[in-house]
């Protein structure tokens, strides 16, 4: 493996460490001391200001302290579909989700959790080419995703970015985002086109074949997430429902997923950092 370090400043060091071409990947870890950082700016950028509660969390914890309250947004069939992405491995931690990443390179990439279980020599078979390629990362069997569909109540309209589930005609909209975690297999395993399949009922957007087979969702009042809110506070409101279990889905249809959807997708997002401040967690009922 070659062995890149980056600089970034007096006290910081970045080290890159290049995998095999096959997976397209390069690993990336920085110091516990920068996720520590992180976290203390959010808690002093956050604090004090009435920001709601956030997300991602453990979904195992129950406690939280945040006062900020909310409704709890109608059940997704009441809703619209608006918005369909996954993140490289699971934001939430929970479930048979907990094996942590890393640190990754500390901007969201290599970072988050993994599914806990074991796979088969056939499933962990290494894919051909550059699946869901980004920069220097992309997808390969093996690895964990957490695909969210996102719900609103305005009248949404199905197309890239998180503004498609706003509208000019309801200011605050009550969203929704059911989570699915799973791991990438190269045998067996589900469709992700059959699984994020959008049909109109009712003039509402629905992914009908959504699982729900993977046990009990946690239901929990947080927010949007991603790793621009690493060291700031979401200001939206978002009812969460995410499924304990992992499901598997076949890698190639993830690849041909990402080569044609309506929401313009093309790669996994990063993950923001585990929220792990009481004051900005909502206590799971």
């Amino acid at each position: 493996m070659g062995k890149t370090i980056l600089k970034l400043n007096a006290t910081l060091a970045l080290v890159l460490f290049m995998s095999s071409a096959a997976f397209g990947e390069i690993k990336i870890s920085v110091g516990d001391d920068v996720i520590t950082n992180q976290r203390a700016a959010l808690a002093v950028e956050a604090g004090g200001r009435g920001y709601g509660p956030q997300s991602p969390r453990d979904i195992d914890l129950q406690t939280g302290s945040n006062n900020r309250t909310f409704s709890t947004a109608p059940e997704f069939g009441k809703m619209s579909l608006c918005d369909i992405h996954f993140h490289k491995n699971a934001e939430h931690r929970g479930g048979n989700f907990t094996t942590y990443a890393g640190n990754g390179d500390g901007r969201g990439y290599g970072t988050g959790f993994k599914y806990d279980g074991s796979l088969s020599d056939a499933e962990l078979a290494p894919i051909e080419g550059l699946i869901g390629a980004h920069g220097q990362d992309s997808l390969q069997s093996g690895d964990t995703i957490e695909i969210h569909f996102v719900y609103s109540t305005a009248k949404a309209t199905i197309g890239p970015t998180l503004g498609t589930c706003l509208s000019e005609a309801i200011g605050n909209p009550q969203l929704r985002v059911e989570a699915v975690v799973a791991v990438l297999v190269n045998d067996g395993g589900e469709s992700l086109t059959d699984m994020a399949r959008v049909e109109t009922s009712n003039d509402l957007n629905q992914a009908p074949n959504l699982p729900d087979d993977l046990g009990a969702p946690v239901v929990y009042a947080g927010s949007t997430t991603g790793p621009a809110y690493n060291e700031k506070g979401s200001p939206f409101q978002v009812t969460w429902s995410v499924r304990p279990k992992t499901t598997k889905l076949n890698i190639s249809s993830v690849d041909a997923w990402l080569g044609d959807n309506p929401f313009g997708e093309s790669f996994a997002h990063a993950v923001r950092n585990l929220v792990l401040n009481s004051d900005l967690l909502s206590e799971i009922n």
